[in-house]
């Protein structure tokens, strides 16, 4: 989750108003306090009170992260070379929102991060109070834990508690995902950010499982990765069917039907990953992670390697959103119209 906090955010004070002096403080505070935590690698392996348990996780992840560099191509920097215990499950939570009749996400436009399509707190208790004004306001809502977030290399961001107990594959797909945001980052289009993202974590794990020998665990990644795709397949459905429905002629009470059936139908297909009230927000926070990935993955197999694949989605990211296209695709699809309008 690409999400950018850095000391420049303090000239962000100057846009004004109570609630953005407040959030923008929040956000600094937040993150200053999680750097502060940060202790090197190193210091905790030295540190005779760090647990065998986190020893072997501080290693894994330190061996996975000279991989990222060595042999994917990304930064060589100080990202995840240092470990904060954060003492919460999660660094920060994100609110989604959307118009109770849109498949669209509520933009969060800020100076110099440009806009995202949520609105994230350090704080479950400010976010979920965030979350209760948007839904006063007639919004659908979605409240999201994140384990990690990128500064784009404004920061050395540090390996957390958070996520350093996931599996080895796991946490793989974390580090090569947060450091590919310092690769490429097109302001303004969260989903052209986390879709390329994801393709690159998922290449990269494929990638460090096959160099590690680790043939069963590849195995189990693979079947992963082709349910997650089924999801997410099932995820761009719904979404095409409430868009049909939402820029018909219904009344608002027979979209509000329809738009009711097609949640229970999610939920009761996949009810161990869908909230028990799944929204139009829901889909969005999704969509996010898997709506141009398609397109990203035959950008990779055309480019024939990583260090072009970089190049290419560089060029792309310059490009205005509008004039954004992926060469390759039968439809000759543009990348920043892939969302529907409405």
């Amino acid at each position: 989750m690409s999400w950018r906090h850095g000391l420049a955010a303090a000239v962000l004070l100057l846009a004004g108003g109570c609630e953005s002096i407040g959030y923008y403080r929040q956000a600094i505070e937040g993150h200053l306090g999680v750097m502060a935590s940060a202790r090197p690698i190193d210091a905790w392996l030295a540190d005779p009170s760090t647990s065998p348990a986190l020893r072997e996780r501080l290693e894994t992840a330190r061996r996975i992260r000279q991989y990222a560099s060595r042999e994917l191509g990304l930064p060589d920097n100080g990202s995840y070379l240092s470990y904060a215990d954060l003492g919460r499950p999660f660094v920060a939570w994100n609110v989604f929102a959307a118009p109770e009749f849109s498949v669209e996400p509520k933009k969060e436009c800020f100076p110099f991060a440009g806009c995202v399509s949520y609105r994230g707190f350090f704080s479950e208790a400010e976010a979920r109070r965030h979350a209760a004004q948007l839904r006063e306001a007639g919004y659908d809502v979605h409240v999201a834990g994140v384990p990690a977030y990128s500064t784009l290399g404004w920061f050395d961001d540090p390996l957390l508690s958070s996520f350093i107990l996931y599996s080895d594959a796991q946490l793989a797909r974390l580090i090569f995902h947060e450091l590919a945001h310092q690769v490429v980052y097109a302001g303004g289009d969260s989903t052209f950010n986390e879709s390329f993202a994801v393709v690159v974590e998922e290449e990269g794990v494929r990638r460090w499982l096959e160099a590690e020998g680790r043939s069963a665990e590849l195995a189990a990644f693979r079947a992963a990765q082709e349910r997650r795709r089924e999801f997410a397949a099932r995820v761009d459905a719904a979404r095409e069917r409430l868009k049909s429905i939402y820029s018909g002629s219904l009344s608002k009470e027979g979209m509000l039907e329809l738009k009711r059936g097609e949640f229970a139908r999610l939920r009761a297909e996949y009810g161990a990953i869908v909230p028990a009230e799944p929204n139009n927000a829901f889909l969005a926070s999704i969509s996010l992670y898997t709506q141009l990935v398609p397109e990203f993955e035959r950008l990779l197999a055309e480019s024939g390697s990583l260090e072009t694949f970089y190049l290419r989605v560089r060029e792309l990211a310059a490009t205005k959103a509008e004039y954004r296209r992926f060469s390759g695709t039968q439809d000759g699809r543009t990348a920043g119209r892939t969302r529907p309008s409405g």
